[in-house]
């Protein structure tokens, strides 16, 4: 029985807790720690209990006495290491083991003492540990001469990412400083890529997963309020608000301009009716504090009703209590985002999920209901993997640089290339990327030594060297001396102005560009900012879901009677169209001055094809929404092979060309700054378009007619 395997303290801990039993995945992760050292992946649904399964049988095999910290836990969010400490820490009473927070905002005193007398349990942030690394490279070998466990939470959330490439490098640089090996446990609601989460090991023939696949009962509907202008309708609200007005709710748009008008508007409402007041947003623009005090709010709060209007802040596994209900406005970006987010209610056992989305146009409606299901298929978008992430490699060569305070060029190059993130980047690539950065002072060489070079210092000693995500300037908010939060430097405010924040209208009084805040005062009236919807990227599988759904005649409970009306008109226009491969034909639309060809592909090659008719000189027209484009007739149809094909053939100069004119095509790579043209265009390549796949569609698909005799339309055939 896996009960019994565990140490006698730990074991007092589940009875103190009254525990009747040990659920699925905690079960079968004692057996398998317990009994080996294999690096473990841990997969179950959110609240199945996975960071007690990880440190039940961990804490009963380290010595609390050991001159070493015994387990590193590695998070993507400062706030979620906040949220898990108190729950680590409970644990680890009942053995006598120290749990310390090292990040940026942690105790800088009991990092001190953790360096003197170095044991127990460190949590962690990717970018702390780079920080230590580049900085103090001699702690690493004090803290972790005996590291026995790494366990990172939300794995999910590193795969196919550029934390997630240098979270690999960091994980070999700690190993090889530290002369360790220490077994990996990571933890995730959400994989879609069991091979990948293992490769995250970097061993990933000594990994096995664990996958809990016991289901959660779910009570799910859908409704549709068209948007007014620019705004939610006030119909959907009054639904929102009779919805909400009595439970413990968490509210998803999908911008932060959008989370505060939920919040200011169902505050509004509850003042007409004398509802209660607990109406909060939390998102990144919110001062720290306050979304800190909201969180505690919902998790010690028992019986009164609130809700929180969020972005992805509050997707993660952070613990904000027993919220009874989840509202999503509008499609999710992903199939993960949705589960995830579906995850944060019906936490209790034997308490169902409740899902309540609201859909504000069409296309909207038919991807939610797309991804819903998927979603009930088990269907999880698997993650891109660049396998030649060029701009984290040079980010990764200057932190090594810095690591060794210089280094020769034979070791640096050893280094990197025993760096299991790396293992696909060539020799040839190594010194084109290395001799750049000694070309532009990154790096100097002195004989066979390399050092940091005065702009390589200027970099490396900034704050922002630790982050290998782009991080927008912003403006802190200000209110009779004390914070609100902050807005994004590219919002379009000006004095005199009213915004949105933290659950409130404010109008601007002052803004000080030198030490970039704006001051505001408290008003009755005004409009939210622009602050943009968060970027997604749709699965080709939700586009291509969106059109069997349109083509064919299944029934779906979840829907009210105006959503089945929006899916029937929507059935009726596409109807006549002869699909007979979702794969391969596509609608085209033939109206009197254009054509207008529907896709349903999704938007790394639909954001290709818009990449490759711009530089064919073509002008055209694009919906995001439904992966549509209308091209005039006037411009002719078979015309434009030649022209295409071009692109194709001068890829490299049309992308250099992009670069030159418009460098924040580059913006999704924060440190593609680092390398040489050419590199800069095979990451455009690789991780922002898919040229391979849209030649791919280009020359499969079957255009066909939906509302002439013709079936096919001619195929392009560019064999680039």
């Amino acid at each position: 029985m896996a009960f019994e395997l565990l140490s006698e303290p730990i074991r007092r801990y589940v009875k103190d807790k009254r525990w009747e039993s040990l659920r699925p995945i905690q079960a079968a992760a004692i057996e398998k720690i317990m009994k080996s050292d294999s690096n473990v992946i841990l997969a179950s649904r959110t609240a199945s209990g996975k960071t007690e399964a990880a440190f039940l049988p961990i804490l009963s095999k380290i010595s609390p006495r050991s001159e070493s910290v015994q387990v590193l836990y590695i998070s993507p969010l400062i706030a979620l290491i906040n949220d898990q400490f108190v729950r680590v820490e409970d644990l680890c009473s009942y053995l006598d083991i120290k749990v310390t927070k090292w990040h940026g905002e942690a105790n800088r005193t009991a990092k001190e003492h953790l360096i003197k007398d170095p044991n127990g349990v460190v949590l962690i942030t990717p970018e702390s540990l780079e920080a230590m690394l580049v900085n103090k490279p001699q702690n690493v070998s004090i803290l972790f001469n005996d590291l026995k466990y790494i366990v990172i939470d939300e794995i999910h959330s590193f795969i196919g990412t550029d934390r997630g490439i240098q979270l690999k490098s960091i994980l070999h640089r700690i190993q090889k400083s530290a002369k360790v090996t220490p077994s990996i446990v990571g933890l995730s609601a959400t994989l879609g890529d069991f091979e990948e989460a293992k490769r995250m090991t970097g061993r990933p023939d000594a990994t096995v997963v664990l996958r809990d696949r016991t289901a959660k009962s779910m009570v799910t509907s859908f409704r549709y309020f068209e948007n007014g202008a620019n705004q939610l309708s006030l119909e959907l609200l009054k639904d929102l608000y009779k919805e909400t007005y009595n439970s413990k709710v968490l509210v998803f748009p999908n911008s932060r301009g959008r989370a505060e008008e939920v919040a200011v508007k169902l505050k509004r409402i509850a003042e007409k009716v004398n509802g209660h007041t607990s109406y909060y947003s939390h998102h990144s623009s919110v001062d720290r504090e306050l979304r800190e005090w909201i969180e505690n709010f919902a998790k010690t709060n028992t019986y009164h009703p609130f809700v929180i209007s969020c972005t992805s802040t509050l997707e993660l596994g952070i613990d904000i209590g027993s919220v009874e209900k989840v509202v999503q406005i509008d499609a999710t970006h992903s199939i993960a985002s949705l589960i995830q987010r579906v995850g944060r209610s019906g936490r209790k056992d034997g308490q169902a999920s409740s899902l309540l989305l609201y859909a504000t146009g069409k296309w909207s409606l038919l991807q939610s209901l797309a991804c819903w299901e998927l979603y009930k298929q088990e269907f999880i978008e698997p993650p891109f993997v660049a396998l030649k992430p060029f701009d984290l490699f040079a980010h990764q060569l200057l932190a090594v640089a810095k690591q060794y305070s210089g280094l020769p060029i034979s070791i640096l190059k050893t280094e990197l290339e025993q760096n299991f993130a790396f293992k696909d980047i060539t020799s040839e690539e190594f010194d084109d990327i290395l001799s750049h950065l000694i070309e532009t002072d990154m790096l100097e060489q002195l004989g066979k030594e390399l050092i940091i070079g005065l702009e390589g210092e200027r970099i490396v000693n900034s704050r922002d060297f630790y982050s290998v995500f782009a991080t927008e300037i912003h403006f802190k908010v200000l209110h009779d001396g004390k914070s609100i939060g902050d807005l994004p430097s590219s919002s379009p405010i000006m004095i005199e102005d009213n915004i949105l924040l933290a659950a409130k209208i404010w109008k601007v009084v002052d803004i000080d560009f030198r030490s970039r805040k704006i001051f505001v005062k408290p008003t009755n009236d005004g409009k939210p900012p622009i602050f943009g919807g968060e970027p997604g990227n749709t699965h080709p599988l939700v586009r291509q879901k969106m059109l069997e759904l349109l083509m064919t005649s299944s029934i779906h409970p979840e829907l009210d009677e105006q959503c089945c009306a929006i899916l029937d008109d929507m059935r009726q226009v596409f109807k006549d169209i002869p699909i007979e491969s979702l794969e391969d034909d596509r609608p085209l639309f033939v109206g009197e001055n254009s054509y207008k060809f529907y896709t349903f592909q999704g938007s790394k090659i639909f954001d290709t094809l818009k990449f490759i008719l711009s530089a064919a000189g073509l002008e055209f027209r694009h919906q995001d929404a439904s992966a549509s484009i209308e091209i005039d007739k006037e411009q002719g149809f078979e015309w434009s092979a030649p022209k295409l094909l071009a692109v194709f053939q001068d890829l490299d100069q049309h992308l250099a060309f992009r670069i030159d004119t418009n460098p924040a095509i580059l913006n999704f790579a924060k440190w593609a700054i680092l390398l040489p043209k050419d590199k800069q265009i095979e990451l455009l390549k690789s991780r922002r378009y898919d040229f391979d796949g849209a030649l791919k569609f280009i020359n499969s698909v079957r255009w066909m007619y939906a509302n002439t005799d013709d079936v096919d339309i001619a195929n392009f055939a560019l064999d680039a």
